[in-house]
């Protein structure tokens, strides 16, 4: 039990695991750089540069702009991760040179001797040494949810943790040999969970990529077959290819999720999964732990009401309290008021959220205990009633009783009444009104009394607060449990694993649920949640599942975590719109272009001036725009309602204009499809921009200004190859624009794709 000496762990192998929190800067370039996209575009770039006018190859440039942007946002987020990260470790306790150290995880060596408490997480292989009542919960391992005893010499495994007792416990596998990360690796370093957009966004490119190879066959072919000019040929089937690839989508995408990353972590939220980002703005179902959530971190005792005179009340408390060597919050409140712990334990009992009591043999003094009033009394016993009425009052109460056995609590005689003062979160009842705004269901699920918990939620003016629901009536029917667990609000005497079960009957009515806690009984619950939020007070096991942790114990944080959630889903919907439209009106062109055998209607430059003016930089600031649009399922088709009907309607203005002009210059009738594009995709701008306030109106008028600049200054219009020459020409692109627009507005109404 002395531990390694300090030359003994210089020599050792360390804990050296990847953090969850983020990727590595060579993962971070290859998924920026090593795309399919980037190689086509890449290979584009080069026959332009070849073959073409160096004017028409600035996609090319715009490529690596994108590639820079998103490497950098990455790593910005990266690093804000990190530090986060390291913030908020838990730190390990171990024994070298015979003296207890706190040491960061990744300090762990193979051989060192931890010491474990309720709540910790176990983060290496190991061997226990030593046990007073250790019990460890193995089910993110085994899925067995019972508490596994463990004595000197039994193995434990990473991905268990302590859920009552103390020990010490021998490290025999750490780093990459560790259990937990051989059987998947993956779960300790950065990695996606479930993303709906995130799948939505790689389906579209996975359908464009197959789209993209025969058109862009059709169009070469067609182009090089009506060009007498090879570098001609080229420019205008490079120009329809690169159009159909939405390349700028993952980039904003990723900005997007990078930025949420940044904005939360200056708010002291440590997210570990980047998806976690867009499960705050599905949920739909919030479910709290009463303490420590609701109710501040802590607690002070405060009355003693001896049920029975001559007993030593006072020394039982104090020694049952100096018993335990890793007190919990109950008993550092006693430990506070008795802090001089005169019997010695020959036995004892640790506390379990399971069991909701703990006890001792003090030997000659007799055997105690101490646990929730009803579970230690039955009707009729001295103090149940009383119990009751101060649980009522919202005090956390407990039963000191006196039995002859730590075998079981049966039968034992209550000797005293133990109050303790809670301090509900002064942001509680705020941050409650938020949801209830938003629409978001709160569920209060404590293991106190349903009588304290009722208390605490009806002063907090929860919706049926007042008919608490006692978990141990509750049904073992799946069915009729959740159909309980739905219509109800308020639960106390939950069990660690009812609380898994109360989870998983809410996501099989169809909920996305998310669940906050901070003690070692939630962690079951954290994991299974869609979204397992943290406390940064709480134990290292509960901070070890969950996708989000609060660094900063502040409730009032939530609120700005389903905020920045429901800011990402819902502009990278907005900017997906605009990006699909492109790809949607490209691939309608590419085909009538191959089929009908004539010329692309503009040139990859044209494409340039377009796109930045109407979806690259708009997307930059639609992107990041705050916004309190609730989550909806069904991404995928409702983007695919606004940009099929949009880009086909724009491709058909733009062959209509193309068509209808008549000045026999290639460059002027290019430049009518041009301003026809440019007008059409611009008022998809503005339907996709609503509701169109301040800043929204000067961001497309902004554009529009842009624009006619880009026709108004010569240079400007040299670069990109205008030449509005023909007045009549570009009054019919006009005219034809003005229809489209109105066809567009029709089939985005019947569509419902966008709120007004």
């Amino acid at each position: 039990m002395h531990g390694l000496t300090s030359a003994q762990v210089a020599e050792a192998k360390t804990n050296d695991v990847p953090r969850r929190s983020s990727r590595s800067l060579s993962a971070i370039v290859r998924a920026n750089v090593l795309t399919l996209f980037n190689l086509v575009i890449g290979l584009l770039w080069a026959l332009i540069l070849i073959f073409g006018e160096w004017q028409d190859s600035v996609f090319g440039l715009i490529m690596v702009a994108n590639v820079l942007i998103g490497i950098v946002q990455e790593l910005r987020a990266k690093r804000t991760l990190d530090k986060l990260a390291v913030v908020g470790q838990s730190p390990v306790t171990v024994r070298r040179d015979g003296q207890d150290r706190l040491i960061p995880p990744h300090q762990v060596v193979l051989g060192d001797l931890i010491l474990l408490g309720p709540g910790d997480h176990l983060l290496v292989d190991g061997e226990v040494v030593a046990s007073d009542g250790l019990e460890i919960d193995e089910s993110l391992l085994t899925g067995e949810a019972d508490p596994v005893h463990k004595r000197p010499g039994d193995r434990v495994l990473s991905g268990s943790f302590a859920v009552a007792g103390t020990g010490a416990v021998t490290a025999t596998a750490v780093g990459a040999d560790a259990y937990a990360v051989r059987l998947a690796e993956e779960a300790s370093r950065f990695h996606l969970a479930h993303s709906e957009l995130r799948d939505g966004v790689a389906r579209f490119i996975r359908y464009i990529t197959w789209l993209v190879i025969p058109i862009g066959a059709l169009l070469m072919y067609s182009q090089l077959r009506n060009s007498v000019d090879f570098g001609t040929a080229i420019t205008g089937a490079v120009a329809g290819i690169v159009t159909m690839i939405p390349e700028g989508l993952v980039l904003m995408t990723s900005i997007a999720f990078a930025v949420g990353v940044v904005r939360l972590g200056r708010r002291g939220c440590l997210v570990q999964e980047l998806p976690a980002i867009e499960g705050l703005a599905r949920v739909d179902v919030l479910c709290l732990d009463k303490t420590g959530t609701l109710t501040a971190g802590g607690m002070k005792l405060d009355r003693v009401l001896p049920l029975r005179d001559g007993l030593p009340v006072e020394d039982a408390l104090a020694s049952l309290a100096g018993a335990d060597s890793r007190p919990n919050g109950t008993a550092q409140a006693i430990r506070a008021s008795y802090p001089a712990a005169p019997w010695q334990a020959l036995d004892t009992v640790p506390f379990s959220s399971a069991r909701k009591w703990s006890g001792a043999d003090f030997g000659p003094h007799g055997t105690w205990l101490l646990g929730a009033p009803d579970v230690l009394l039955a009707p009729g016993d001295d103090g149940y009633d009383q119990a009751a009425e101060l649980s009522a009052t919202g005090a956390r109460v407990l039963a000191l009783c006196r039995t002859s056995s730590l075998s079981a609590p049966e039968g034992c005689k209550p000797v005293a009444l133990i109050t303790l003062e809670q301090r509900i979160r002064p942001d509680a009842e705020e941050t409650l009104r938020y949801f209830a705004a938003q629409g978001v269901t709160v569920k209060v699920i404590s293991g106190d009394s349903p009588a304290a918990v009722s208390a605490i939620a009806t002063g907090l003016n929860i919706p049926g607060g007042d008919r608490a629901v006692d978990a141990r009536t509750l049904p073992d029917d799946p069915e009729e449990l959740a159909e309980l667990v739905d219509t109800h609000t308020v639960f106390g005497r939950v069990t660690p694993q009812q609380k898994r079960l109360f989870v998983g009957a809410l996501q099989a009515r169809g909920h996305t649920v998310a669940m906050t806690g901070d003690g070692v009984n939630d962690v079951l619950a954290l994991k299974d949640a869609d979204l397992g939020i943290a406390m940064g007070a709480g134990s290292p096991a509960t901070k070890a599942v969950a996708q989000v942790v609060l660094l900063d114990d502040r409730f009032a944080t939530l609120p700005h975590l389903v905020g920045e959630g429901r800011r990402v889903l819902a502009n990278i919907e907005r900017v997906s719109g605009l990006f699909l439209t492109k790809t949607f009106y490209a691939i309608v062109l590419s085909l009538a272009t191959g089929v009908l055998g004539m010329m692309f209607p503009f040139t990859p430059r044209h494409s340039t001036l377009v796109n930045a003016v109407t979806i690259g930089f708009p997307a930059l600031f639609l992107a990041l725009a705050p916004t309190l649009d609730r989550a909806r399922s069904g991404f995928v088709p409702r983007v695919l309602r606004l940009a099929v009907p949009a880009g086909v309607i724009c491709a058909v203005a733009v062959l209509l204009a193309y068509a209808a002009a008549r000045s026999g210059s290639l460059e002027q009738d290019r430049t009518s499809a041009v301003l026809a594009l440019f007008l059409t995709t611009w008022w998809v701008l503005v339907l996709v921009a609503r509701p169109l306030n301040r800043w929204r109106i000067i961001l497309v008028a902004a554009m529009a200004a842009l624009f006619g600049l880009a026709l108004a200054l010569p240079f400007v219009r040299d670069l990109f190859a205008l030449r509005p020459g023909d007045l009549a020409d570009d009054l019919t692109a006009v005219g034809i624009s003005v229809v489209a627009a109105a066809a567009i507005s029709i089939a985005v109404r019947l569509a419902g794709t966008l709120r007004p």
